[in-house]
């Protein structure tokens, strides 16, 4: 069965939505602040995490920071009418959704089943399993401690910033992940680039895939969004 985190400061939205979603035959597990949260959800994994931004002790976006240092599961972000800046924020650290308050409760619904519809679609792929600095998925190993990339075994010279965006691709397998979000995973630095930066080392690192596989496709265009890895071949 799938599992949920429910994080709110809010008790009437954690009684409310845990009634609901528990009545869509989901296992929900709610938490009051991010630092329970955090304990909790590293003590008992869940599918999907709901995270209201603005909570006492730690808020949504200091939360998913520190999730993401250990976890990859999908993450919808609750927050207030108009705070647009937090949205944009959310979606440039990888968010997968936003909904904002008050929100209706079958939207909120609607946005869990197309999270979980698309997890259903990687499984051919399977997610990315990291262990010790090695991330695979599929045919496709990335070892951040050697700085090595193997495609169905073989070696493939990747540049630093070649290797950074091929991490950020593989860590969400068949997630979309924006220009803008690769920019800021592969440049550290708080420094201008053109977006067509990001197209030049994808188009440099298909050809290098390519010199060994003509037929390499792994790497998707999502035009006017960005790219992926595709999850319906090995």
């Amino acid at each position: 069965m799938v599992k949920i985190a429910l994080v709110d400061d809010d008790k009437n939205i954690l009684v409310s939505l845990k009634m609901v979603l528990e009545s869509e035959g989901y296992i929900i597990n709610t938490y009051p602040d991010g630092v329970a949260a955090l304990e909790g959800i590293k003590n008992n994994p869940v599918d999907i995490a709901l995270l209201d931004i603005k909570m006492p002790r730690m808020d949504g976006m200091e939360l998913f920071r520190k999730l993401r240092e250990f976890n990859n599961l999908p993450v919808i972000f609750l927050t207030s009418k108009g705070d647009e800046i937090d949205q944009i924020f959310g979606f440039k650290m990888g968010a997968d959704d936003y909904i904002c308050k008050p929100f209706s409760q079958k939207v909120l619904l609607e946005r869990i089943k197309a999270i979980l519809r698309r997890i259903t679609s990687n499984k051919p792929f399977q997610k990315s399993l990291i262990e010790d600095g090695i991330i695979s998925c599929g045919p496709l190993v990335l070892n951040s401690k050697l700085h090595t990339c193997l495609w169905k075994g073989n070696d493939i010279p990747l540049t630093s910033t070649e290797f950074l965006l091929m991490k950020s691709l593989l860590n969400r397998p068949g997630a979309v992940k924006s220009r803008d979000q690769l920019m800021d995973e592969a440049y550290k630095e708080n420094i201008y680039l053109d977006d067509r930066t990001i197209d030049s080392h994808i188009k440099r690192i298909r050809k290098k895939f390519k010199l060994l596989n003509s037929g390499f496709n792994t790497i998707q265009t999502i035009y006017g969004v960005g790219y992926k890895i595709r999850t319906d071949e090995q």
